[in-house]
């Protein structure tokens, strides 16, 4: 099973008809948004304004949007369908929503004690909330904190989206550690939370890390880490944990697979660096450059096996290039409307649903969030595109919570909803573009550089 699998499992709850297998597959026969082929006014709008502009919308998605209760980020918002699973909580994208609201805070969109009341309700739901040998379920009721399977034996803990939901709390905790006792109180109360994962449980006594455990099923998933996909941090985590850290072994010989995560291949020109899994020697998803980044900093990180700022910013720009380049001919692909990864998606036939979108499984759907979220990377080609949403199509792909999940010019559609995991990504990185924020708070943490220096990490950036 690849990472393409795992999510796939969303499906079931995603769409009522699914019965697919491969994550690449559109499930949902579904009622079509068809947008007027109309041009927008182009209104011109200045760098910052419009870096301003988006970081505020996709700031909604986990303020006014948020589980009621909880206070943590609903799996998705339907503007089609309010009423759709309003009380599933995600434990990833609610990781990517605390680090949302630090940005948020930092530019001054909420204010700064509200914002420091609604963490701490947040924070004090995960402390209640089922626990899996410390790890969190990938879904959770925000009613009650108990379980929703994402699966049949997906019934446990998860810890790739535990991993997600760690990174925001040692975000939220450096963030708040010197500041008023209400504060203080919190950054204390996220230190004890990730501090309870039991990453050294989920080796199951190997040099491994596996994705999930169930009271149920025990390790019947049996979905082992190995790289290259979005799953860095899982072990980052691990390795980190001053409670139950997991050995440089388990690193070595299981996600970076004994060296073989290294592919010596190009494409453009480009060095592919890493073995993308199921990529088949190109590259994946552009959720792979993100989810493990919006904290852990690539710029002059590398190991034994990669430098890092040259894996990831290779990985935008082969997405970039073959957006340009264009090969099935979609209308609209150019250096300013570009990017591919996972969300909702359609097939030629009309049917929608979700896939993993990258160079081997485009359907002529664009994603907002993977051009976005790369602005670290690709600096002027991301501004084009922000250009390209808020200029030229901002009434027809961007809504109530910033860009819409996706779209694709070349059917005239639309979806007008949300993921928390894809809008949880473009607020930190656009900051980690303009500041270095969030990666210069997760870099400071002691237990990082500790956990980095431990699997045999140096960072010129950060000074190990």
């Amino acid at each position: 099973m690849n990472s393409f699998s795992k999510y796939l499992l969303i499906i079931p709850f995603l769409f009522s008809s699914c019965s697919c297998s491969d994550k690449s597959t559109i499930v949902e026969e579904e009622e079509e948004i068809i947008v007027p082929v109309i041009n927008d006014p182009i209104t011109p709008i200045s760098d910052t304004d419009a870096l301003d502009q988006v970081q505020k919308d996709v700031l909604k998605y986990f303020w006014e949007y948020a589980e009621t209760n909880s206070k943590l980020a609903r799996e998705r918002y339907h503007t089609d369908d309010v009423s759709n699973d309003a009380n599933i909580v995600t434990t990833g994208g609610s990781g990517f929503g605390l680090m949302t609201i630090i940005v948020g805070v930092e530019r001054g969109f909420v204010n700064r004690a509200e914002a420091v009341s609604r963490l701490t309700t947040a924070l004090n739901f995960l402390e209640t909330a089922d626990r899996f040998h410390g790890a969190w379920p990938h879904w959770i009721n925000g009613t009650n904190g108990h379980v929703i399977p994402f699966g049949t034996k997906d019934n446990g803990g998860d810890l790739v989206e535990t991993s997600f939901l760690c990174q925001g709390l040692i975000t939220v905790r450096e963030y708040f550690k010197n500041g008023t006792a209400e504060e203080q109180a919190l950054a204390q109360k996220a230190d004890d939370l990730w501090k309870g994962v039991e990453w050294d449980w989920y080796t199951k006594g190997e040099n491994a890390l596996y994705w999930h455990w169930s009271p149920n099923y025990g390790w019947e998933m049996n979905f082992k880490l190995e790289g290259y996909n979005e799953c860095l941090i899982t072990y980052v985590m691990a390795a980190a944990s001053p409670t139950h850290p997991i050995s440089t072994l388990a690193y070595n010989q299981a996600w970076a697979r004994n060296g073989a995560i290294q592919n010596a291949s190009t494409r453009y020109g480009i060095p592919v660096v890493f073995n993308y899994n199921g990529a088949n020697g190109n590259v994946g998803p552009m959720f792979w450059a993100h989810y493990s980044y919006l904290g852990l900093d690539p710029r002059g990180l590398s190991d034994q096996y990669a430098n890092y700022w040259t894996l990831i910013q290779n990985h935008a720009k082969i997405m970039l290039e073959y957006c340009k380049a264009n090969p099935l001919a979609y209308t609209d692909y150019s250096d300013k409307c570009w990017g591919l990864t996972a969300s909702y998606s359609r097939n030629s036939n009309g049917s929608t649903g979700y896939a993993a979108h990258q160079p081997n499984n485009d359907r002529g759907v664009i994603s907002p969030t993977a051009a976005l979220s790369s602005f670290p990377y690709t600096p002027v080609e991301s501004m084009k595109f922000l250009k390209y949403l808020y200029q030229e199509h901002r009434a027809r792909y961007v809504g109530v919570a910033g860009p819409y999940d996706a779209f694709s010019p070349k059917y005239i559609w639309k979806t007008p909803r949300y993921l928390a995991i894809d809008q949880g990504t473009i607020a930190p990185m656009i900051e980690n573009h303009r500041t270095g924020l969030l990666w210069n708070l997760f870099m400071q943490a002691p237990e990082v550089k500790t956990g980095l220096q431990n699997l045999g990490f140096s960072s010129t950036q950060h000074g190990f």
